[in-house]
């Protein structure tokens, strides 16, 4: 079964703005609750093929995982290759745009992210191997919380400083503009807009041509 992910960005910037967006979801919905809390690296990769990715990948997954993995690439358009470390685990994470915007940043996307029994530095040899290569990597610690049937990422990133994600995800795509709209509807009750996405395509190149700079590090920029 296809999943499709629906997420919101918002652009806070400073801890203070992320702690006042936790304590005003906290007093409009008493069961918003932090329901994880990770570190997280995340490796994104360019050029390549899903048709190479999946000959290198598939020892790793069970035949219904590998069903899925062919559905996306039937499917999706524009694809976006990553590989992740969440705390311990790692995994692969393929991305693909069915809305306007692209697979990367896009807000409507099909989504297939499995664990791996590797580690990352095995996993992102495999997709090196399926002739793609480094775009750039990402380090993010993520608290998530629920709050009215959507999950709240706020991330603290390298280059980025903090960023909030309202993400839902569904299997039913005839339901997504509904889903936006209610995103769109709690994000406006919050007092957060969200990030247009020209602004955070120049955000996403401008790190991804210094991101040796950013990895694993407190630095962050501004772009408008």
């Amino acid at each position: 079964m296809s999943q499709f992910e629906i997420e919101v960005k918002s652009l806070l910037g400073e801890k203070q703005y992320a702690d006042a967006l936790i304590a005003k979801m906290q007093e409009f919905d008493p069961a918003c609750v932090c329901v994880s809390t990770n570190k997280q690296l995340n490796h994104y990769f360019t050029g390549g093929n899903l048709e190479n990715l999946f000959e290198k990948t598939e020892m790793l997954f069970s035949e219904e995982i590998k069903e899925k993995f062919r559905h996306i690439a039937e499917k999706g358009t524009d694809f976006s290759v990553r590989t992740r470390q969440r705390d311990e685990e790692v995994l692969l994470v393929v991305k693909a745009s069915v809305g306007e915007g692209t697979s990367s940043n896009g807000v409507s996307r099909m989504e297939f992210e499995e664990a791996v029994p590797v580690s990352l530095e095995e996993l992102d040899q495999l997709v090196l191997d399926a002739g793609f290569s480094y775009q750039a990597k990402w380090s993010r610690e993520r608290e998530e919380y629920a709050y009215k049937g959507v999950n709240v990422c706020l991330d603290k990133n390298a280059g980025y400083g903090y960023l909030a994600e309202f993400e839902k995800v569904v299997t039913d795509e005839a339901i997504l503009e509904e889903v936006r709209n209610e995103i769109a509807c709690l994000m406006q009750e919050l007092g957060v807009e969200e990030l247009s996405q020209d602004r955070l395509e120049r955000m996403f190149s401008h790190y991804n041509s210094n991101w040796p700079d950013y990895y694993g590090t407190e630095r962050t920029f501004i772009i408008e």
